[in-house]
């Protein structure tokens, strides 16, 4: 039996590094977002002031987004994702710490913020590693890194559900371990070449009006992301929503668990359907399947809480490609015709950059959701409902993803 080609085995072990890097995000973000409810009770926190403190979160994302550009830019971005590696760790723990006992307001304020930098930072980072070894490939392979975003959540639901009596405090410190013990992952390194190599997007030609137009893109489905994750268990334990909701943390699961496993079903077979379909009709048909599942949820009845966790369960099937598939589209408009020594660290920049439209949708997913929200969460579920019909002509933006150089 021929072995495989050390390239190939090279390329394989970045894959599974990098599919690591996303695991762990995803698992961390949705085990916090999943002890929201918790954590707004303890602090006795409005839905307004809730708001605010996933505002905090989302600024310093942006910020540390910024900061990953930088950073890969003098250096490289496997460095970035190791640095908000630890970021991420330190913020979990201080936020765990935050929870004991009464409770302290600005320990959580400041571990919030520590993990917003690393928030920000890794996903900036992770999807410049994964676009490097998507265009090495010459094929799409984005939806199947953020497959393990979503399996990361998945772990993190599930783990809500069985082991639900888990003090926030000795959670924290426990998934804390997992960032810290991919930090000596064999990411992908960048060839400097020569010293002027880095060059500043702005200056070397980018389509930017094509990369601003997928970007509205990826801000609809981080608005839709974020809503669904951020406030899906409190929408599920509102009494204001429903008359008879789910009274147990476990039961709050039950709108994020149905919602990642369509998004883990509809990622894994990504890959393929863009390959086959293309981009444009894959986002068209996310997006009118998204907004089915998002007026099932906003017009369940309130004596049925079970109907909005199926529509939950639609909304994941519609949206699950729209991100990667944008991220790729970003990075092939960013790569054309750059000089192959100069094409890294040019990508890696456009990422960076194009990864703040996350934070903006992010923006409109966590903090206007719950701030429309304040009266009544069936209003603010109506904002991303209108919005993802928006991805309907931004389609045809995508089309560069399926022939990659």
């Amino acid at each position: 039996m021929t072995a495989p080609p050390t390239d190939q085995l090279t390329t394989r072990s970045h894959r599974r590094a990098i599919a690591g890097a996303f695991a762990v995000q995803g698992l961390l973000f949705i085990s916090l977002t999943l002890r929201l409810p918790q954590l707004k009770a303890l602090f006795e926190l409005s839905e307004l002031e809730l708001a605010a403190l996933m505002l905090l979160l989302v600024v310093l994302a942006g910020v540390g987004s910024v900061a990953a550009e930088l950073l890969a830019r003098r250096r490289d971005s496997a460095l970035a994702l190791r640095v908000a590696l630890g970021l991420v760790a330190v913020g979990v723990v201080v936020i765990g710490q935050a929870a004991r006992g009464d409770g302290s307001l600005p320990l959580l304020v400041a571990g919030m913020a520590v993990y917003g930098l690393g928030l920000g930072a890794n996903d900036a980072s992770a999807n410049m590693q994964a676009v490097a070894v998507e265009h090495h490939l010459g094929r799409p392979v984005m939806p199947s890194f953020h497959a393990a975003w979503t399996a990361g959540g998945l772990v993190a639901t599930l783990g809500a559900i069985t082991l639900p009596d888990v003090s926030i405090p000795a959670g924290s410190l426990a998934l804390a371990v997992l960032p810290l013990a991919i930090l000596a992952s064999p990411f992908v390194r960048r060839d400097h070449g020569a010293p002027t190599a880095v060059p500043d997007p702005d200056a070397v030609g980018v389509r930017w009006r094509i990369v601003w137009l997928v970007g509205l893109g990826l801000v609809v489905f981080y608005a839709v992301d974020t809503a669904v994750t951020a406030w899906g268990p409190i929408y599920l334990s509102s009494d204001d929503v429903f008359t008879a909701p789910p009274t147990s943390p476990a039961m709050y699961a039950l709108a994020t668990l149905p919602y990642l496993v369509a998004v883990l079903l509809a990622r894994v077979v990504g890959d393929a359907a863009t390959a086959r379909f293309g981009a444009p009709t894959v986002v068209r048909v996310g997006a009118l399947t998204a907004f089915l599942g998002l007026a099932v949820v906003v017009f369940a009845p309130a004596s049925s809480w079970p109907v909005a966790v199926l529509g939950f369960f639609v909304v994941g099937l519609g949206v699950a490609a729209i991100a990667p598939l944008a991220f790729s589209a970003a990075a092939r408009v960013a790569g054309e015709g750059a000089d192959p020594a100069l094409h890294r660290a040019r990508v890696d920049a456009v990422v960076a950059r194009f990864n703040q439209f996350n934070y903006a949708g992010a923006l409109i997913g966590s903090v206007l959701t719950g701030a429309l929200g304040s009266t009544s969460l069936r209003v603010g579920f109506a904002v991303p409902m209108v919005l993802v019909l928006a991805l309907v002509p931004l389609a045809r933006h995508f089309a560069s993803v399926g022939s990659l150089d």
